[in-house]
C-alpha cells in the first residue's frame, strides 16, 4: 500500500478500522449480557452501531495519524461498561467476557480474508479497491487482537490472566491497571511492543494464509 496517497489510504482503512473497534466492543457487551451483566445493554452499548462506540480521538483521529505516518496502527473505542460482580460466576466468566473482543477481531480477520479471496477471483474495476480494503481489514483486526491479548490490565489479556490466576496473584496483577496505558506507551517507544506482538501476528497470518 506504499504507493497509495494519503486520501487513498484513509479511504482504504476507514471502514475496516471502524468495524474492527466497534465489533470488538460490541462483542464484550453481548458476552457480558450472556453471562449475567446487563450494564452495557441498559446503556445502549450492546449494538453494532459505530456511533455508540466511537471515541473521536481513539477511533478516528489517532488511527488516521497512524495511517498517515505509517507503521503501527493504534486506537481505541469507548470501553464497554462491564460490572464483573454482576456476572453469574464473576472470576470465571470474566475470562469469556474479556476473550469476546479479541475473538470478534479474529472472526472479522477471517471474513476479510475471505473477502480478499473473493476480490482476487473478480476481474473488474472493484477488484483492486476491494482487495486493498480486505488487506487493511486483516491487518487492523490481527493487530488489535494481538494488542488486546497482551497480559497487561486493563487489556483483555490482562483480565483473562486475572481470571485464571489464584486470587492473591490476580489481585496483585490488578494493581497494575492504573498504569496499563503508560506501560503500553513505554513498550511502544522502546520497540518492545512489536517484539511481543509479532509472534501472535505471524501465527494469525499463517492461519489466514491457510484459508486462502
Amino acid at each position: 500500500m506504499d504507493e497509495l496517497n494519503l486520501i487513498q489510504k484513509i479511504s482504504v482503512f476507514a471502514l475496516p478500522v471502524i468495524f474492527a473497534i466497534t465489533g470488538h466492543e460490541a462483542a464484550h457487551a453481548y458476552a457480558a449480557r450472556h453471562f449475567g451483566d446487563n450494564t452495557a445493554y441498559l446503556e445502549g452499548r450492546m449494538t453494532l452501531n459505530p456511533l455508540r462506540h466511537i471515541d473521536w480521538i481513539g477511533t478516528v483521529l489517532l488511527p488516521l495519524v497512524c495511517v498517515a505516518v505509517g507503521g503501527f496502527i493504534f486506537g481505541w473505542a469507548k470501553p464497554v461498561p462491564v460490572r464483573f460482580g454482576n456476572l453469574r460466576h464473576p472470576k470465571r466468566d470474566m475470562l469469556w467476557v474479556s476473550a469476546a473482543g479479541p475473538g470478534a477481531n479474529l472472526l472479522m480477520a477471517v471474513l476479510w480474508a475471505l473477502m480478499f479471496k473473493l476480490a482476487l477471483g473478480m476481474n473488474n474495476d472493484y477488484t483492486e479497491p476491494l482487495a486493498l480494503m480486505a488487506q487493511a481489514g486483516m491487518l487492523i483486526n490481527v493487530m488489535l487482537m494481538a494488542l488486546n491479548l497482551l497480559p497487561i490490565p486493563p487489556l483483555d489479556g490482562g483480565r483473562m490472566l486475572m481470571s485464571v490466576l489464584p486470587n492473591r496473584q490476580a489481585w496483585q496483577l490488578s494493581r497494575l491497571e492504573p498504569y496499563g496505558m503508560w506501560i503500553l506507551i513505554a513498550l511502544m517507544f522502546t520497540g518492545l511492543l512489536s517484539l511481543l506482538m509479532n509472534p501472535l501476528i505471524k501465527a494469525c497470518y499463517r492461519f489466514l494464509n491457510a484459508l486462502l
